[in-house]
């Protein structure tokens, strides 16, 4: 028989009280590490509380540095016009544009510049965009020919689209695309009005994101590296809503109708701004000559005395009448405002041509590309010529007559401006709290007031890769 190990009464008292000081322990470990769980999830909630409070604050203060930009720009372009320079194209170096410090927080001007072409992607611009350069979608009301043969010429335009825009806008309603409305879901009915804003362009028919945007996602008016490059060119092709507005429009301050022109009011502009004989040189190129009597009188008969003036002298364009007057485009720049070819107190539609971008003025040019950037390397390289719309004329001479003829047949050209986008991205302290809000100002009757506010925000990022990097890395070293 096995003998079992003797155990005294002091072992088996241990080993019982063992027991129940162990299972206090684990349940003590455990409730410890309860509650420091507990602990660090309330304190990582209220990190996240602390940043979310962080960043809405950060978004405030980024609200107040657009209402701070807004603020200045219309004091700014105020101050301009009551200065004599309303109508002018502000000049970027003029006006804080890029990194403008409101406080803790920074704004920024998104513009785009039209007489270079952007090689690489984030490339950014900043400073205000002139409305004027852009087509406008509801000129040439009187003639929805012409301005369907200039749209055309867009990149991504298709014909589908072009004829969307012309019924979208034509009153009598019976266009052919009338019934596609009809047929959405849910279904609506075409304007037959006006356009009030460019993006009502998402409603018309053919109007495809791809050729609205472009690779343009967030429309800063560079190629950004998260947006797809199509073509692989390294570029920014954007969509057609980049070429597009509605907005553009100057007074007609013009004392001069030249459809048809009314020979004595021009004899005696002429006259107000240059010699007699040289007035007398301007008529006589023009048609209007009243022979040896001098500028315009009434016919006296017999002999020696005045001819009669011509039945009717017409112009369709300020530019026509430049290039048959044989004046040089310093005694143009002179009268330039003073001649119309509309009795509206409004001209609407007009392109600047200091500012338009290559594609816009191709449009214009009849598809005429080359032509198009000639004008553009010439306005680049002759800054200071370009007082008037006469320029046009040397800078394409004689080896684009076909061009220059497109641009003659219609009141097309402008050197002035009154309606500009202001597209401001702000930024709070340490980078944070992005907002983006585009603005347009029209200063058409010498105050600026604000026609359209549009939010951007949800566009997404839209200063670039640099500025990003800058930004981030101060927000680290906080």
């Amino acid at each position: 028989m096995r003998r079992l190990p003797f155990q005294g009464p002091c072992s088996a008292a241990g080993e019982a009280g063992a027991t129940p000081s162990g299972s206090v322990l684990i349940i003590v470990l455990w409730i410890t590490f309860g509650l420091i769980s507990l602990a660090l999830y309330f304190a990582n909630s209220m990190n996240f509380e602390l940043r979310a409070s962080d960043n809405r604050v950060a978004g405030q203060a980024a609200e107040q540095a657009i209402e701070g930009a807004v603020r200045y720009l219309t004091y700014y372009l105020a101050t301009q016009a009551a200065n004599g320079s309303n109508g002018v194209v502000p000049d970027v170096a003029a006006y804080p544009h890029e990194a403008v410090p409101v406080g803790e927080s920074h704004f920024w001007l998104i513009g785009r510049d039209t007489n270079y072409v952007t090689t690489g992607p984030g490339r950014l611009c900043f400073g205000l965009v002139d409305e004027a350069s852009r087509l406008n979608l509801n000129s040439q009301m009187d003639s929805p020919l012409v301005f369907s043969n200039q749209v055309i010429w867009l990149p991504r335009m298709t014909l589908d689209l072009a004829a969307g825009i012309l019924d979208w806008r034509e009153t009598n309603g019976n266009g052919p695309t009338a019934t596609y409305y009809a047929m959405q879901q849910p279904p609506y009915l075409c304007k037959n009005d006006p356009f009030e804003t460019v993006d009502e362009l998402r409603l018309v028919y053919g109007a495809e994101m791809d050729i609205l945007v472009g690779e343009d996602v967030n429309r800063n008016g560079v190629l950004d590296p998260n947006e797809n490059d199509e073509n692989q060119n390294n570029m920014l092709d954007p969509g057609v809503l980049e070429y597009f507005t509605v907005y553009s429009r100057e007074p007609n301050s013009g004392a001069i109708n030249l459809r048809p022109v009314d020979a004595n009011q021009l004899s005696s502009l002429l006259q107000t701004n240059f010699s007699s004989s040289r007035a007398s040189e301007i008529l006589t190129s023009l048609g209007l000559s009243m022979g040896g009597g001098g500028p315009a009188g009434p016919s006296t008969g017999g002999p020696g005395s005045p001819s009669a003036p011509p039945a009717s002298v017409s112009f369709t364009s300020p530019l026509q009448f430049y290039a048959r007057s044989g004046m040089t485009s310093s005694e143009f720049a002179q009268i330039a405002t003073n001649l119309t070819t509309t009795t509206n107190s409004v001209i609407e539609g007009r392109v600047n041509v200091n500012t338009a971008s290559a594609a816009v003025l191709a449009c214009l040019l009849g598809g005429d590309a080359s032509a198009a950037q000639q004008l553009v390397n010439y306005r680049r390289s002759n800054p200071n010529n370009l007082t008037s719309i006469g320029w046009v004329l040397d800078a394409l001479g004689q080896g684009y007559a076909d061009a220059l003829q497109a641009l003659e047949a219609g009141d097309y050209l402008t050197t002035q401006s009154y309606q500009f986008t202001a597209d401001v991205a702000a930024l709070g302290p340490y980078g944070r709290g992005y907002r983006r809000v585009k603005f347009v100002f029209d200063t058409s009757t010498g105050t600026p007031q604000i026609i359209y506010r549009q939010d951007l925000t949800h566009l997404g990022w839209a200063l670039g890769k640099e500025v990003r990097q800058d930004y981030v890395l101060a927000s680290n070293r906080r």
